[in-house]
């Protein structure tokens, strides 16, 4: 016998190889993972921010966004400069059905909370005092504490910055432009109820991946 026939494999060629149930497993799921990272990768090198992929939650940007939908996002400055609603107005500049950039921010900065995602509806300086729109035609006086957007959900009655969020602990401040994860490119209704039940998606994918190794495994036997 030679020095190659009797050589054992290596430890990649064992795993690749095993038809042990755990290898099979950690191989599928290693499988998946690298798919995944790829996928992600891609995304990243495109959009230029993460997420670049975020799942609508809420009904606050109802009828242009819905629960479900995927929304892939970009850096806010790719593909066209970005647009608040008083900069669509006078540009003629549409997204989802009304002027400017529907923005994806992280409130007050905070990173433990998931981004909100609406409408930029202008942009304020330090101290500035501004009318913002309420429902039925009124407005209410609001100053800024500090350079940034105002911000709005289409089918909310005020904009974010006259509400109290509890996540952040108080009154959501105006948009900083480091708070800014990206603008929204395009959604896909559905879609986005993957992520928002992640878990129940992995336990059926595991649950697939071994029926699928059984099954493979049963007809090599009777071969």
């Amino acid at each position: 016998m030679s020095d190659r026939a009797a050589r054992k494999p290596g430890v990649i060629e064992q795993i690749r190889t095993s038809k042990h149930p755990a290898v099979s497993i950690a191989r599928d799921i290693a499988w998946a993972v690298a798919v995944v990272a790829g996928i992600a990768l891609v995304l990243f090198l495109v959009s230029g921010t993460w997420p670049a992929v975020v799942a609508i939650e809420s009904g606050s940007m109802i009828p242009n966004m819905n629960v479900g939908d995927l929304v892939f996002v970009s850096a806010s400055d790719r593909f066209g400069d970005f647009q608040t609603w008083e900069d669509g107005q006078a540009s003629g500049y549409m997204k989802y059905n009304d002027y400017g950039d529907v923005v994806i921010y992280r409130p007050n900065g905070v990173d433990s909370v998931n981004p909100i995602i609406h409408r930029a509806i202008m942009w304020v300086e330090a101290n500035q005092t501004v009318m913002l729109p309420l429902e039925n035609g009124h407005a209410a006086e609001y100053t800024a504490p500090h350079a940034g957007y105002i911000t709005m959900g289409d089918n909310n009655p005020a904009p974010d910055q006259l509400s109290v969020y509890r996540e952040v602990g108080g009154q959501i401040e105006p948009v900083k432009k480091e708070w800014v994860v990206g603008k929204a490119l395009f959604a896909i209704p559905l879609v986005g109820y993957l992520p928002l039940h992640i878990l129940e998606v992995a336990i059926v994918l595991i649950v697939l991946m071994l029926v699928y190794d059984f099954v493979v495994g049963r007809r090599k036997e009777q071969k």
